[in-house]
This record gives structure tokens, sequence and C-alpha cells, in this order.
């Protein structure tokens, strides 16, 4: 089975090169535990190892035997712009890590459908002639959000790395356009595509934006689910990951009675600094 690298150099030893291609992963965290550098450490590795060669072999190292890069790496989200993304990434990873790792990176921006039944003006996230935006609003209102986003996965995703930042805010929308049971029917239906797709899917959502019950339809529509949280220990907190539940990769966790990893944050992103077994 092929395997895709998340990008993370230690964890993707221990699983054998990376997520089993097919796979969509939810990436679930507390605010600031590491989910979201997860995500971006993920995007700029993968990108590092097609502009970069030395810079990734001094940051990653060797593939697995068992790994493939992607075909493509895909960035999509529902409310940023590339810059706006490139200047946050920027204050996790080193600049000359990011810039490199960043450039053949894929941005795809859903702000105009995701903006355009709010409140906020359309001169705050999109940059038209008045009737290039009267012809882009008509396209809009027949053109829902969750079907423009199927339309993107559906031209993206094939063999490439696609991340989707972030579930939290299709949650912050419910109500209006948008029902919970359409997200869950969507996270239900990618994870069926992924599989004839063959590449992976990260998908990022705020735990604490979701119910026990909606966090827990999530994790049951996904291959995987990665928990971020924060951990104290006396007077020091740790980030910390679980690998809650992953075919195809908790089984080589728990061949080796890992239970936890503890995480940092380095020059080159995220990165698993200590590992906690059962004794």
């Amino acid at each position: 089975m092929d395997r895709l690298p998340f990008g993370i150099n230690r964890l993707d030893k221990m699983i054998q090169g990376g997520a089993p291609t097919g796979s969509v992963v939810l990436l679930s965290g507390e605010a600031g535990a590491g989910a979201r550098e997860f995500m971006y450490t993920s995007a700029v590795m993968n990108g590092l190892a097609r502009t970069d060669e030395d810079l990734f072999d001094l940051h990653y190292g060797d593939l697995h035997s068992q790994a493939r890069q992607p075909d493509g790496i895909h960035y999509i989200t529902f409310n940023s712009d590339r810059s706006q993304l490139s200047q946050e990434i920027e204050t996790v990873i080193d600049t000359e890590i990011a810039a490199s790792g960043l450039s053949p990176v894929e941005f795809c921006s859903l702000s105009r459908q995701f903006f355009h039944v709010s409140p906020v003006p359309r001169n705050w996230y999109a940059d038209e002639t008045p009737d290039i935006k009267n012809l882009r609003k008509r396209h809009e209102e027949r053109e829902g959000l969750l079907s423009a986003l199927g339309d993107e996965l559906s031209m993206r995703a094939p063999g490439n790395l696609v991340i989707i930042d972030s579930l939290s805010d299709l949650v912050a929308t419910l109500g209006e356009d948008l029902e919970w049971s359409d997200v869950a029917y969507v996270v239900k239906g990618l994870q069926k595509a992924a599989h004839e797709w063959d590449g992976i899917i990260l998908l990022h959502v705020n735990r604490e934006t979701l119910s026990e019950t909606r966090h827990g339809q999530l994790v049951d529509a996904c291959t995987g689910t990665l928990r971020f949280s924060w951990e104290s220990g006396g007077s020091t907190r740790a980030r910390t990951l679980v690998i809650k539940q992953f075919r195809g990769v908790l089984s080589q966790i728990e061949e080796e009675n890992i239970v936890q990893f503890e995480t940092e944050l380095g020059d080159a992103g995220f990165d698993i600094s200590d590992v906690r077994k059962i004794r």
C-alpha cells in the first residue's frame, strides 16, 4: 500500500512512511495545541521536497521506502488569501523554509462563496469591477459553498495532498444557508471519493467549536483522526498528539505500545519531541 508523507519526519517513520493513500484525516485540536501548525508543516515540507532538495534533506531526510511524494499540494481555505496564509505560516516556520516550501502549493480560496450571504462588505474580500461583481454574484447565488468545495476537490484531489482549512468555518455558518447534516454528508462522501482519488485529504477543525455528538460524527466519517491537546504537568504545559483512530496506521502505533506523542515547534514547524509508551 502506497503512503503519502505527512511531512513530520519522526511521525512518518513510525507509521511506515505516512498516511495510506485514499485517507481522509481529521486534525482535531484545542486552540494553539498544534493542529494548525501540523497542517502548515505538512504543506511546506511536501512543497520543499519539490523545490529545495538540500533543505528538505536537512529538515526531513529520506522518504520511507513505502512512501511517495504527492503529485501536487493544494490548500483550500474559506476565508483567507495566499498572502495572508503565507504571513501566518512564516510566524511558525523559518522564512526561508516557508517561502521555498509554499512556492509549489496551489492555493484555492472560497471566500466569495463563504462571505456572499453575509453582511460583510464585498470589497473586503473581492477585488472586481462592478460588471464582474454582478456576474459573479448571480453565479454564486446558484452555487452553494459546499457545491463549490466539491467541485474544487474533484479537480484537485486525485493523487494529491489536499488541506482544507477549516471545517470550523463551516460550523460558524450553520443555520443560515447551511445545516449540520449537509456538512456531515459531505465529509462522508469525501471519504468515499478519496478512495478513488488515491491521495490524502487533511481536514482541520477546532475541537472547541463542536459538540461531542457532532465531533463523533466527523471522527466516524474520516479514515483517521489526530487529536491535538494541551496537557499540564506542574507549572508547565505541553502540546500533545494522540492518534485516536486510523485504519492502516493505529495498529502500528499500538504494536509499539505508544499512547501519546509530545510535540514541539521548531524552525521547520511541527515536530515530535518525545513518545509516551505504556510501561
